[in-house]
């Protein structure tokens, strides 16, 4: 009885963070299947497989998002159209030290930090609860980037880390772009991680209670009055996390025309306003606690450094 009380407390106080990252791989330790080919070329060939579903979706934007679950894998991944052209999406994402100002946007993010070391660059982000809190209140993980290849039609990052809370492991955050015609871009992108027996359980018990009436973006079917019915359990949360994640990536993006001083507040009130065209999947808190929260955590951001 101590033992599942002791347990059930210390679940409680990671499991936001440890539902932050869960995404795209449901695993026990096992391997990941590699990669394909690291070139512009399936990217390409994707985009073409991917064109009806890309005009017309549920998201009234060029995106397709894909999970799939089996006995022990999840996935989660979007690939979108941006409207950016490719160089600017390039020095945007092919960079580490822009990706800090894209995750601080995620609810759950509470301070990056970008450095670096022997191997090569490091963030160090903090994760933590949806309300404002304490850096000494938050997990930190490190993850190592590394740019994987650069060339004129295409580029990909990668971002891992090896620990995270609730015997979660093995982080890994995948991007990849090529270019389109008319300016624009056509983005991937994914991420991976596994975990253990604590987290499985983490994950059991949100699901059971404050998780249980929570949906992601797959259809399932219609309702007797026509409305969707939206796909729940482990493959909704994934869903909702990489639709975090991607809305994020856009909003650094759409802000990047703007005077420096204006930045940070048309990317957060970005951010905001395109996670609230999606209330249902992912209303947390409302504009003004965003706002506000976001504004003192970039501060701490920026003092720290």
């Amino acid at each position: 009885m101590r033992f599942n009380q002791a347990f059930k407390s210390k679940s409680l106080r990671w499991l936001p963070v440890f539902l932050l990252i869960c995404g795209v791989w449901f695993a026990s330790g096992e391997s990941i299947a590699a990669e394909p080919e690291i070139s512009a070329v399936p990217l390409r060939a994707k985009y073409v497989e991917l064109g009806k579903q890309l005009l017309n979706n549920q998201f009234q934007r060029a995106l397709y998002l894909d999970s799939a679950e089996s006995s022990n894998d999840l996935k989660g991944e979007i690939y979108a159209v941006v409207d950016y052209p490719f160089a600017a999406v390039n020095g945007a994402l092919n960079n580490p030290a822009h990706w800090c100002d894209v995750l601080i946007l995620h609810l759950n993010v509470k301070y990056c930090h970008a450095s670096s070391n022997k191997t090569g660059t490091v963030l160090t982000v903090n994760l933590g609860r949806k309300f404002d809190q304490p850096l000494a209140d938050a997990y930190r993980a490190e993850f190592n980037y590394r740019g994987i290849i650069t060339t004129p039609d295409y580029f990909s990052v990668e971002l891992n880390a090896e620990k995270g809370p609730l015997s979660t492991h093995d982080y890994r955050i995948w991007i990849e772009a090529t270019p389109l015609e008319s300016g624009h871009t056509f983005l991937h992108f994914t991420y991976t991680y596994a975990f253990g027996f604590t987290g499985r359980l983490a994950m059991q018990g949100y699901l059971a209670t404050i998780g249980s009436d929570k949906v992601g973006f797959t259809v399932t079917g219609k309702q007797s009055n026509g409305q969707p019915v939206y796909i729940q359990g482990v493959r909704g949360v994934v869903e909702r996390n990489t639709m975090r994640y991607y809305l994020a990536i856009d909003a650094y993006l759409a802000a990047l025309t703007a005077p420096p001083e204006d930045q940070l507040e048309k990317r957060i009130e970005h951010w905001y306003n395109a996670t609230d065209r999606y209330a249902r999947q992912l209303h947390e808190v409302e504009r003004n606690d965003y706002l506000e929260m976001k504004r003192k955590e970039y501060q701490r951001q920026q003092v720290k450094q």
